[in-house]
């Protein structure tokens, strides 16, 4: 399938509304209406058969009667689609295909076969179908979408893709209100050519220096997942900043998982992990992606030091807390360099940060203080400016000097306006004079500390492993629970340390094994992935007879394939997990081992490959971070042991693919020695 999207659709000659019609309240009536009233320069075709003119243009009975058409939006029955595109593309070089009709794959088997056609129709000819199922796709050319309302659509804008219609357009109502700016705007519906992925590599592939630096994103689900990061991640490069909603990714439970990690994964933790891969601020809601898109058309934030200035205190308290709760920064200003501002305000007034120049401040106060944080304070970075109205005076002043001075200040300035009610009209000017505002200080905080923390990805240098060939060999051909004794010599071709151990059939040659290895001695069931549950582990052995006692123990076990007598290793517990999750890959996971991960839930999970700066990440993102450093005089693990540990992992899924889930747990560490207690790998059965 191509990727890129036709000229025909983003730019086109001329356009047909199939299904045209005069009541507004359908959707061929609208969209006819919304590209007519647009700014749409070129030819506008209509077909329906009933009547011969339609929003005063002239209208075609049948698709076949009309001309050469760049470009058709069909609002007619799903059951005519297919015949109507064959026409198209045929008969009347129609490259650019916008389907609004329901009725398809979201209805069943028909649907989807009804859906196949249209795309097959589509690819032969070259064409890019939008839909179905969808709203439309608007840009600064042309609207052609069945809805309202428009936003205003301007160069630069930000790129809104979403899988879902109606989310479109909630999500565009609530934009619109901060006065947040559209480029285009693609529905891409059930997204059977075209999806969420395919539109986020066209905006790469076509990205210049006039292009939006911020795309905004709505998806039900990633098909393509690494189409996704490519194209995210090169647009991040080029300072193109991507936002995301991924809803839909609440654990369905329920999943059996052989391995402790593998019943903790959910999806989420896979869209997490790819966001992060990728570069994606990750939002949770349209209010928050909004918002994020909001900052995210200011310049960008270079460092943590915000100047919080107000003429209310309440709302500064609040914006400060949330700033520093997110990491960011309100420092206090140094006295010398802000005492000629304090002469210039009212009593009262304090420039410690936030900058209050009380209820009574001027827009003329308001411009020195800005000026000031721009001009004379180095170690401020951006300004965040609360200017509310308790409806007395007009604000629209102090709302032209922020605007004035957000276009001539190198750094951030956010205009933080909670007056809703009270200054509706004076924000609606900021606004017209291209202005974007916050209205509620938090939301803004969490949105700009959101954005500063999502940091962009680094090329990953992975390590190789010497031993590929012997691994594929070992692996070759094995499905399900790999045995003991293959998942040990497996640890050794990866290069992980493990105790000595013994694998036993008789208490005669269990006894042998503890002499040879020394006590104390660990004594574990063979055969059971979940060994502790099943009273299937003896920690500290120190006698030959305590060896036979428990080998008999062992052995009445449910399952009890043979006994490991092993090394008795002391240290802290972690582990390092695998799942794979179908088209993302593996997620690699770290935490604390045995059953604190259990108890705790403190992991951290990657997709694989990673890099040892990305493995270093995951350890220190722990909770138990301090733990694994070691605590109270207790020895630690040297945190580059495991983190090499983490990359050999990651080498080996990329030289046995097959592997569906994996359990190193517990490894024990002290110092640099990190040793694999105990491993369980569950290989795919296709």
């Amino acid at each position: 399938i191509k990727e890129m999207i036709t000229p025909q659709l983003t730019n086109p000659a001329s356009i047909a509304v199939i299904g045209a019609s005069d009541d507004v309240a359908k959707p061929g009536g609208r969209a006819l209406q919304n590209i007519l009233n647009g700014t749409f320069k070129g030819k506008v075709f209509a077909v329906n058969p009933k009547s011969p003119e339609v929003q005063g243009v002239k209208c075609h009975a049948d698709v076949r009667d009309l001309p050469q058409t760049d470009l058709a939006i069909l609002a007619i029955p799903a059951r005519f689609c297919v015949d109507t595109i064959e026409t198209l593309v045929k008969e009347k070089g129609t490259r650019g295909i916008i389907v609004l009709s329901a009725g398809f794959s979201e209805m069943g088997d028909e649907g989807k076969t009804l859906e196949k056609k249209m795309v097959s129709l589509a690819n032969e000819a070259g064409a890019t179908l939008i839909g179905p199922n969808c709203i439309g796709v608007m840009n600064t050319n042309h609207q052609s979408v069945f809805t309202r309302p428009i936003p205003n659509l301007k160069q630069g804008g930000c790129e809104l893709i979403s899988g879902s219609g109606a989310t479109a357009v909630f999500i565009m109502e609530t934009a619109i209100s901060k006065g947040l700016p559209f480029n285009s705007v693609y529905s891409v519906g059930n997204g059977a050519q075209t999806g969420v992925e395919e539109v986020l590599a066209h905006v790469d592939e076509t990205f210049d220096d006039k292009s939006s630096k911020t795309v905004l994103l709505y998806m039900e689900s990633i098909s393509k997942p690494e189409l996704f990061k490519k194209h995210a991640r090169s647009l991040n490069e080029k300072g193109c900043r991507v936002a995301a909603v991924k809803s839909g990714t609440s654990d369905d439970g329920g999943r059996a998982a052989a391995s402790h990690t593998g019943a903790m994964l959910n999806s989420d933790s896979a869209v997490d992990a790819l966001f992060r891969k990728s570069g994606v601020v990750r939002c949770f809601s349209r209010e928050e992606l909004s918002t994020v898109g909001a900052v995210l058309q200011h310049p960008p934030l270079k460092g943590k030091n915000i100047a919080v200035i107000t003429h209310a205190g309440g709302p500064a308290v609040m914006l400060t807390d949330a700033l520093a709760n997110g990491g960011l920064s309100v420092p206090s200003l140094p006295k010398d360099k802000t005492a000629k501002l304090l002469s210039e305000l009212f009593e009262g007034s304090s420039v410690a940060n936030p900058i209050d120049i009380l209820a009574t401040g001027t827009a003329t106060q308001l411009e020195k203080a800005i000026i000031t944080c721009e001009n004379d304070l180095d170690m401020i970075d951006g300004m965040a400016v609360i200017f509310g109205s308790p409806g007395l005076v007009s604000t629209s002043d102090a709302y032209a000097v922020i605007r004035e001075q957000q276009r001539i200040c190198k750094k951030p300035i956010y205009a933080v306006m909670p007056s809703v009610i009270n200054c509706k009209n004076e924000m609606q000017e900021f606004i017209d004079a291209g202005g974007i505002f916050f209205d509620d200080e938090v939301v803004f905080a969490r949105a700009l500390t959101k954005v500063y923390n999502t940091e962009l990805p680094k090329q990953d240098k992975t390590i190789n492993l010497p031993t590929a060939d012997k691994i594929k060999a070992l692996l070759d051909g094995k499905k399900g629970m790999l045995d003991t004794s293959l998942a040990l010599q497996l640890l050794d071709l990866v290069g992980i340390t493990r105790p000595q151990e013994r694998l036993v059939d008789s208490e005669i040659e269990g006894i042998e094994a503890a002499r040879e290895i020394g006590f104390p001695v660990v004594m574990k069931v063979v055969g059971l992935a979940h060994k502790s549950e099943a009273g299937g582990v003896f920690l500290n052995v120190q006698s030959e007879e305590e060896v036979k006692e428990n080998f008999a123990k062992l052995m009445r076990i449910d399952g009890a394939q043979g006994v490991q007598i092993s090394q008795m290793e002391s240290g802290v517990e972690i582990l390092i997990g695998v799942k794979r999750e179908g088209e993302f890959g593996h997620l690699i996971t770290c935490g604390l081992g045995g059953i604190f991960v259990e108890v705790m839930k403190d992991i951290q999970s990657n997709l694989s490959p990673i890099s040892h700066e990305e493995a270093l990440k995951m350890i220190r993102s722990l909770k138990s971070y301090p733990i694994i450093r070691g605590v109270r005089g207790k020895q630690g693990v040297d945190e580059n042991v495991f983190a090499e540990t983490l990359c050999k992992i990651s080498a080996l899924l990329s030289i046995a693919p097959q592997i569906e889930e994996m359990d190193i747990n517990p490894l024990m560490g002290k110092g640099s020695r990190l040793s694999a207690v105990d491993i369980i790998v569950k290989m795919s059965d296709n």
